[in-house]
């Protein structure tokens, strides 16, 4: 049976990994079948700038479980922080998402899936440089220490074989530490961050 969360997959035409340790399974419905939701699939067909441009941003908006008021917010941000930096708008964007403080929980597999870590940060179980943190969107910075209560972190430890943690955290049993930003290379290379850019320039 396919769910409302891979059907997600299905209609953004990429894995979206919302499944946590079954996204990386052979079970899971997106790599059985790349078809859009419904009877038959949708018919592909050419889509036009917009529509790309469209697309990709929901996708991305998705990925990182994200209402469309916080993901603009996210974006402008970030271009205010890349045009006092002199940086690419969409590269500090990626940046951004990846800091926030559920996606560390989640690629530092101290949770099982994104929508774990997003509940274990709202629910008051994780400490960000000794203090309570409850705000999933909460960007953490270099040398930023994130800390799961050890009760908890016993409970919601992973341990399947997906990927392995990225080189910009350190992870020592509970506590991750935040020691470089993360590369474009160490972002989801599906990503076209240049099409969410394009749309809000428009």
């Amino acid at each position: 049976m396919i769910g409302p969360k891979e059907r997600l997959s299905r209609r953004e035409g990429a894995n979206l990994f919302v499944k946590g340790a079954r996204s990386f399974s052979a079970k899971e419905a997106w790599g059985k079948r790349q078809t859009k939701p419904g009877q038959h699939g949708v018919q592909p067909s050419k889509l036009s700038s917009y529509a790309r441009q469209l697309r990709e941003k929901q996708k991305v908006k998705r990925q990182y479980g994200m209402k469309e008021k916080q993901f603009r917010r996210f974006y402008a941000l970030a271009v205010k922080t890349a045009k006092n930096s002199n940086q690419d708008k969409g590269h500090v964007m990626l940046q951004m998402l990846e800091r926030r403080l559920d996606n560390v929980i989640y690629v530092a597999l101290l949770a099982k899936s994104k929508s774990a870590a997003r509940q274990v940060v709202s629910h008051g179980h994780v400490l960000v440089n000794g203090k309570k943190v409850t705000i999933p969107s909460f960007v953490v910075r270099i040398n930023d220490v994130i800390e799961m209560k050890e009760g908890l972190f016993e409970m919601m430890k992973v341990d399947y074989k997906g990927p392995i943690v990225p080189a910009w955290l350190a992870v020592e049993k509970n506590q991750v530490t935040v020691t470089a930003l993360p590369t474009r290379q160490q972002i989801d290379p599906s990503i076209r961050e240049n099409l969410i850019v394009e749309l809000y320039s428009r």
